[in-house]
Parts: C-alpha cells; structure tokens; sequence
C-alpha cells in the first residue's frame, strides 16, 4: 500500500501549483516531494530527472542547497504540467475554491482549511475557512468598441489556479456575453474539461458591493464543511 503523502509536503506541492513562489525552498524539501508524487533519478553527480506523471525534467542540485527564484519557477511549471497528482491510498481532501470573477479581475479564494499560518497579507482573517486570496488582473489592450473582446489567456490563467481545486463556486454578474462567470464555464468546458466538472455552483451578484463576509457565506452555503 502507498505510504500518503506527508502534510507538510502536501501543503508545498499545493503552495508550488497556486500560490506564491516559495521562498528559500530547500533541495532536500524538493528532492522529498518529488519522491512523494513521482520518481526522482540520479542523472551523473550532480543532476537528477524527476519524473511525476508522464512529465520528465531535469534539475541540478544547487550549491547553495536551495533552489534560486528560477529554477523555483521552472518547478512550477513542471509541476503544473504534470497535472493533479495524488497518491494512492491517501484520503481524499477537499481543495475548495471560490472565484469572483468580471471581465477585468478575478479573485480566486482557495481553501487550505486553517493548516497553514497566516502569510503575510493574502489570508482573510474573518475567514473560518482559511481562504487565502490570488487576484487575476486581465491584461486589458486598446480596442475601439462597447467591450474588449475576451482574450483567453485571462481565463488561462483563472484554470491554472483551479487545478488542484474539487469543489469551486463562481461569483460573478449579469448573463450570456456580459457575464464572465458563463465565459469561464465554456472555457473550462471547451479546454479544461476536468476542472469544469468540479464547478459545483454558479451565483449571481452585485460585485462593486459585494462584501469579504458575503463571500464566505456563499462558500459556506455551497461546500461541505469538514469538521
């Protein structure tokens, strides 16, 4: 039976597919997870493949035994590639998010249910969930029109963020073309048919007025809430 994999590095491979770049992250932390979700491979004296999924990529084991800011980023992304990952045997824990999305922003909430500490200012302290909050600006161009028409990497990078998620609420306002809740969906439908399936409801609601609090009562009507 596959031995689970451990939280503190189930909270790191969360933090490296979602949220902010880990700072000072460590070889020997790396080396670990890799080897929690995957394989990892001597390759000569210093180099190794790691191997999760069907995604194979090489690292060199640092000098200074941590990863530098881009070799953090090329983690990522490998790591993001490889797609959702989850060892056999272990119990399945709800990864939530919320999304209060227009055509210009997106503010995605996601759940790490209150086992990480508050980091710096992106927790919600009102939050019983323990949401921690990644804002999306949409690159926005210069267009004669009503609206500028929907550029998909904005939605692109909405999904990259929802990965790890199997329970998402979307928020947003207005219907058909003027909602971007709806865009997102058929996005997700159309290039990210896995995530969709995970979108267990859709609000509608005033969101110059929406409230932090209105947020979470929304989550919390939604989600199951593991005690």
């Amino acid at each position: 039976m596959a031995t689970p994999i451990r939280h503190d590095l189930d909270l790191l491979h969360t933090s490296l597919l979602t949220g902010k770049l880990p700072r000072n992250l460590s070889w020997a932390d790396t080396v670990e997870l890799i080897g929690q979700i995957g394989e990892v491979q001597p390759h000569g004296s210093d180099e190794f493949v790691f191997v999760v999924g069907t995604q194979r990529a090489f690292f060199k084991q640092p000098h200074t035994h941590e990863l530098d800011v881009e070799e953090v980023s090329r983690l990522r992304k490998f790591l993001r590639e490889a797609g959702p990952t989850r060892v056999a045997g272990e119990p399945g824990q709800p990864c939530r998010m919320v999304v209060v999305i227009d055509h210009h922003a997106a503010h995605v909430y996601q759940d790490f249910n209150r086992k990480v500490p508050v980091a710096e200012d992106t927790v919600l302290p009102y939050d019983p969930f323990g949401f921690h909050h990644h804002l999306i600006h949409r690159k926005e161009a210069h267009y004669k029109g009503d609206r500028v028409p929907e550029e998909t990497s904005f939605y692109e990078e909405v999904a990259k963020d929802l990965l790890p998620a199997n329970e998402i609420v979307l928020i947003g306002h207005g219907t058909g073309k003027s909602s971007a809740v709806d865009s997102l969906i058929e996005y997700l439908k159309t290039h990210h048919h896995n995530i969709s399936r995970h979108v267990i409801a859709t609000e509608t609601a005033d969101l110059s007025a929406l409230t932090e609090p209105e947020i979470e009562a929304i989550a919390k009507r939604h989600m199951i809430v593991v005690v």
